[in-house]
């Protein structure tokens, strides 16, 4: 028996983590599948472009859910993903990571007694002032099918009561997606020439989290940290700019400093290239934190914590927070790192999660 699997994202992040596994049920031409977009970050037209790029089917549903609070946010999705698996009746679904269209699959499927897999089930960052944690904790505490990157989110689920035989250490599909995505890249791009870099002499920096570009504050001491940075440095700063963010900068009349050059987003396989050109990554992004990490480049978070210890622990990245001289202090002991190991799995992931659902679910 084929299982059929719904797919169910709405962020670029997702669409590249979910990429591997839906490359591979279409690679394999089993297409006993459905993807919904949520469009929760932009609408599906914006994101078409990464479903061209990565060589991935089209959605078959797409909901343009658009921006908004919370509640509002997740009660359009869960209520048009509800409807969509009255439809369709399949017999899982997959969502990944901690947004609110994670929730809202998870919550939509689990009601309707659909089995529920939890790609990158484990993570915490002991900061429930996230809103990302309480995705997290609640997706991870209904779903059926857990996927942990990590030997510590196998132990950290155990802990939280939750049965062994739910849990399936698999790795990162992140690491498939970086492999994967590297070979397209390089038969198609080619960013360093486009924009006149030279590899290994830049720094590239993304910030897009809402506690910290809703807060003038700590949006001014990023800046002030990148200002630091090239003042010490000499090195171009490369700032590909998230829509809230731009929009905040605009709001609390900040100035982009000297020395950092302002880019609209890029495609994947754009800035994955740009990453692994890097000199430095700076970023409030857990997703970067781990493709830096895979691709050797040293990695500075503008934040307080992370769900991604391992990298701490290896060596890859450092926590900054927001402050301008602890930006700059962690930039110059980064930059001095390397030669870690990936502990995020061998890029095999895609492959055991399908596995372990048709053995389990079918």
């Amino acid at each position: 028996m084929c299982v059929k699997i719904s797919f169910i994202l709405g962020t670029r992040p997702e669409i590249i983590k979910m990429s591997p596994i839906i490359r591979n049920c279409y690679n394999k031409s089993n297409n006993n599948f459905t993807i919904i977009h949520t469009g929760q970050h932009y609408s599906y037209n914006m994101d078409r472009v990464f479903f061209e790029e990565l060589e991935l089917p089209f959605p078959t549903y797409n909901l343009d859910v658009g921006s908004g609070n919370h509640g509002e946010q997740t009660g359009k999705m869960l209520s048009g993903i509800e409807n969509i698996l009255l439809n369709e009746k399949p017999d899982i679904v997959l969502v990944q990571g901690d947004t609110n269209t994670v929730l809202a699959g998870a919550l939509a499927a689990v009601k309707l007694h659909i089995k529920v897999g939890h790609i990158e089930a484990g993570l915490r960052s002991f900061d429930r002032m996230m809103p990302e944690e309480i995705n997290r904790i609640l997706t991870d505490h209904i779903s059926d099918l857990l996927f942990t990157p990590t030997k510590n989110a196998n132990e950290l689920l155990i802990s939280e009561g939750i049965p062994h035989k739910n849990i399936f250490y698999t790795g990162n599909t992140i690491v498939d997606a970086v492999y994967q995505s590297l070979e397209i890249a390089k038969s198609k791009r080619d960013i360093l020439k486009k924009l006149d870099l030279e590899s290994k002499k830049y720094f590239l920096v993304t910030a897009h989290r809402q506690e910290n570009v809703d807060d003038p504050e700590k949006l001014k001491g990023i800046i002030n940290g990148l200002i630091n940075i090239y003042h010490e440095h000499n090195l171009p700063i490369l700032f590909p700019v998230h829509p809230r963010t731009w929009k905040r900068i605009k709001e609390f009349k900040l100035s982009i400093p000297n020395g950092t050059r302002i880019l609209e987003p890029l495609g994947f396989l754009e800035f994955l290239q740009l990453e692994a050109n890097s000199r430095l990554i700076l970023t409030d992004s857990g997703g970067l934190q781990e493709e830096g990490c895979i691709l050797g480049v040293p990695c500075v978070t503008l934040r307080e914590n992370t769900e991604r210890p391992e990298t701490l622990e290896v060596g890859s990245n450092m926590l900054s927070g927001c402050n301008p001289d602890k930006i700059l202090n962690a930039t110059n002991k980064m930059l001095d790192k390397g030669n870690w190991k990936n502990p995020f799995g061998n890029g095999k992931a895609g492959e055991e999660i399908l596995r372990i659902i048709q053995d389990t679910v079918a």
